[in-house]
């Protein structure tokens, strides 16, 4: 006998259309009235009810329960009469057992919707997408209680135009709420309504830090140690891109002849793609527009309006003198993984071996996973008499990458090239060194405060680091906080991610009351 029907008598069981019925009625000879506790056995009429339960044995069961309906013996009573409820099988009103009722809320917060409603009818369990949908939202909130450390972050609801704020409790790793917003006004409200917090690891946004600020003064604001990382991170792609003329072009192969003599008329030579490629004259159209309007006397915001484009998109146009300058870290610097082979080629080109096919099957044996149809595509320029191709240069995100990667760990190819690139532009000299020091102050205990890098920063000429570390002085005990405290937003991130996979799985029924309820209630 399963559990929830130890308190009746099973009369029979057949095969039906719905799976397995078990016919039962009620072991109770008298039932309390609800509303006065009056025991009263005298029988007023009978009913069937039909309540769906868990499969048994992958088979659908129904339980047909032949019910009672009392006159309640108490005359003062105002209840006439009333059905009895079976405890462990029936509720007022259920269509579901409690142990059906229990997996369908756990599908509906697991799944949700049609993906949820598949599952269910493979357990045996019928029930439609829209129930269990609107079960889930008939869930109670859960009551997050005293929340000492409190961690903050911002997610999408729709990516570019709608975003809310997850709060999540650091101490249990538990989502404890969703705002439709990431307003500071929000989070002042939440925070008056749950007094008590401690300390509030958050990103470096702004209205996060007002917000904290003004719904709980006396918390100690911790600025997470990720974004801060982050935040530098893009400051050095913009500062290595500022300077990436500097750099030197990496050496041509040993058996490439000169390729072309420099123009006496000094124009430049710089041609990353040739003409009438799609990309290159897209990127020179929108280059004349940009700087014919900025003639016009027109601003780069009424720009990006006609344009229809991004303000940092327009600056970016704005600021570049040629098109040209603006072909950096595309396809054309994109690493292949024909490039270690390419002296290999060049020199057995140049030695006479001109049969493509063999000429894979040597760098094969060197390491080489690509297919024939590189190598071809390779060497048939060669074979029209045309010069083997210059070295790329290397990108601004390659470079920033060598910055930012501890030296141990950068093969000995790529901390030659990246003391060659610091000796050829001090500025970069100078960024590495302060990325250096500051991965420091991250990651080992050291007698070096946050104030006294950013002094040391303010003493170079490295505009895109004084803006990264006049934000490091506007909200500077969060950073000293986020420098010395164990506090992390790991948990947070874990949960935004987490919150992305809730979006997917519910398609375009998302919508921010249901995608709030799975959040905090699904395990």
């Amino acid at each position: 006998m399963l559990p929830h029907l130890a308190n009746v008598v099973v009369d029979g069981a057949e095969r039906s259309a719905d799976g397995i019925r078990l016919r039962v009625h009620a072991r109770a000879g008298q039932v309390a009235c609800p509303r006065c506790a009056t025991m009263s056995g005298r029988v007023h009429g009978r009913y069937r009810r039909r309540l769906v339960d868990t499969a048994l044995g992958g088979t659908g069961l129904v339980v047909d329960l032949l019910v009672r309906r009392f006159r309640c013996a108490e005359a003062s009573c105002v209840v006439v009469t009333f059905a009895e409820q079976v405890e462990g099988l029936t509720r007022p009103h259920a269509r579901f057992t409690p142990p059906a009722a229990a997996a369908v809320r756990e599908i509906g917060l697991a799944l949700a919707g049609r993906a949820g409603a598949r599952l269910a009818a493979a357990l045996g369990l019928t029930v439609g997408r829209d129930t269990l949908v609107r079960r889930v939202r008939a869930l109670p909130d859960p009551r997050p209680g005293a929340v000492r450390t409190l961690g903050v972050d911002d997610f999408a609801v729709r990516r570019g135009h709608v975003y809310g704020t997850v709060l999540i409790d650091l101490d249990s790793h538990r989502p404890i709420d969703l705002l439709p917003d990431r307003e500071a006004d929000s989070l002042v409200a939440w925070l008056i309504d749950h007094p008590g917090v401690e300390v509030i690891c958050r990103d470096r946004s702004g209205a996060y830090a007002d917000g904290a600020r003004r719904g709980a003064p006396g918390a100690r604001q911790v600025a997470d140690r990720w974004h801060l990382w982050a935040n530098l991170c893009d400051a050095v792609e913009r500062g290595v891109a500022a300077h990436r003329r500097c750099l030197p072009t990496p050496p041509a192969p040993a058996a490439a002849e000169p390729t072309a003599q420099p123009d006496p008329t000094g124009a430049p030579t710089e041609q990353p793609w040739r003409t009438g490629n799609r990309f290159a004259e897209r990127t020179r159209r929108t280059h004349t527009a940009v700087h014919a309007l900025l003639e016009a006397g027109h601003t780069q915001r009424a720009i990006s309006r006609q344009l229809s484009m991004g303000r940092h998109t327009v600056r970016k146009f704005a600021q570049a003198a040629r098109p040209e300058d603006l072909f950096r870290g595309q396809w054309q610097d994109r690493p292949s993984g024909l490039d270690p082979f390419r002296a290999h080629l060049d020199a057995q080109w140049a030695a006479g071996q001109t049969n493509a096919w063999k000429l894979w099957e040597e760098i094969k044996e060197q390491g080489y996973r690509g297919g024939y149809g590189m190598v071809s595509a390779y060497v048939r320029p060669l074979r029209a008499g045309a010069q083997p191709p210059p070295p790329r240069p290397r990108s601004t995100r390659t470079i920033s990458r060598w910055i930012l990667t501890r030296p141990d760990r950068l093969h000995d190819d790529e901390q030659a090239q990246l003391r060659d690139a610091r000796a050829c532009c001090p500025e970069l000299d100078a960024l590495t060194r302060h990325v250096g020091a500051f991965a420091h102050l991250l990651t080992r205990p050291t007698d070096t405060t946050v104030t006294d890098w950013i002094t040391a920063v303010r003493a170079d000429d490295l505009p895109t680091l004084h803006t990264y570390t006049t934000g490091l002085e506007r909200d500077l005990d969060a950073v000293t906080a986020g420098l010395t405290l164990p506090h992390s937003s790991g948990p947070v991130e874990g949960h935004v991610n987490r919150i992305k996979m809730i979006k997917r799985q519910m398609y375009g029924r998302a919508n921010f009351d249901l995608l709030r309820k799975r959040v905090l209630l699904a395990t």
